[in-house]
């Protein structure tokens, strides 16, 4: 039974949003995935897209990498402020404040 959410997470297309009324600017997140999470000038995380930018819009999701999948699922997990969600393509959340443990 344990073993199935795994395999759910290494097979779905990833994505995640940042939460800004909750971040702490820690910057865990930034240090765990430099290619998905950046600050703003606000001190605040936010996701960046593909193409760098950052996706400023509240809610603003972007697809995770493949090969990032865990330093953004961890990321998730060990945010101070219970901010990152990583999401399954049906909208299940896989790692932050709304998963499942």
């Amino acid at each position: 039974m344990g073993g199935a959410p795994v395999a759910e997470v290494a097979t779905d297309q990833l994505q995640v949003w940042v939460d800004q009324d909750l971040c702490t600017g820690d910057g865990l997140c930034v240090q765990y995935a430099p290619e998905v999470f950046e600050f703003d000038i606000d001190g605040l995380a936010y996701v960046k897209g593909a193409d760098g930018e950052l996706r400023m819009a509240p809610g603003s999701r972007v697809d995770v990498p493949e090969h990032l999948r865990l330093e953004v699922i961890d990321s998730a997990k060990e945010c101070p402020g219970d901010c990152i969600h990583v999401v399954r393509g049906d909208g299940v959340e896989v790692a932050g404040p709304d998963a499942e443990d």
